[in-house]
């Protein structure tokens, strides 16, 4: 593939130009990151949609658990921002999702651990635990 940049004599040309002039090299790298900018605005602009009536009805036929995922991440969107608003302490939240718990929105209890989920084997032996020390009482 190389040798078609090698032996393209415009390809040379733009090496030597970009190479040897200082203002060249610049307006060349800014007409190969203004142009495509330009052309994916354009195209944001053409397919995104305003449409009021059309954005009505795509939520009126969402389906349930869409519409409950949006309102519970609206929900923890407010509790972070006010917690950042407040100024406090976020870091825990990090420190919580690396150790596999979720927090709590108790203030002072903000850390709990995610219920493991126990076998059958200790149900049922926990359960021949506590009827064994409720009889013994």
């Amino acid at each position: 593939m190389s040798i078609l940049w090698e032996k393209s004599e415009a390809w040379r040309w733009l090496v030597r130009r970009t190479r040897d002039s200082k203002p060249f090299f610049v307006a060349f790298a800014t007409l190969c990151g203004v142009v495509p900018g330009v052309i994916g605005y354009g195209v944001m602009q053409l397919t995104s949609s305003r449409n009021e009536q059309l954005e009505a009805q795509l939520r009126r036929t969402a389906r349930p658990e869409t519409t409950m995922m949006g309102q519970v991440n609206k929900e923890r969107l407010a509790e972070f921002l006010g917690e950042l608003q407040r100024k406090e302490n976020t870091n825990d939240r990090y420190v919580a999702a690396l150790k596999g718990e979720t927090l709590t929105r108790k203030p002072y209890v903000r850390i709990q651990p995610v219920p493991k989920q126990k076998d059958e084997n200790e149900v049922a032996a926990a359960e021949v635990n506590n009827s064994n020390d409720s009889g013994q009482k």
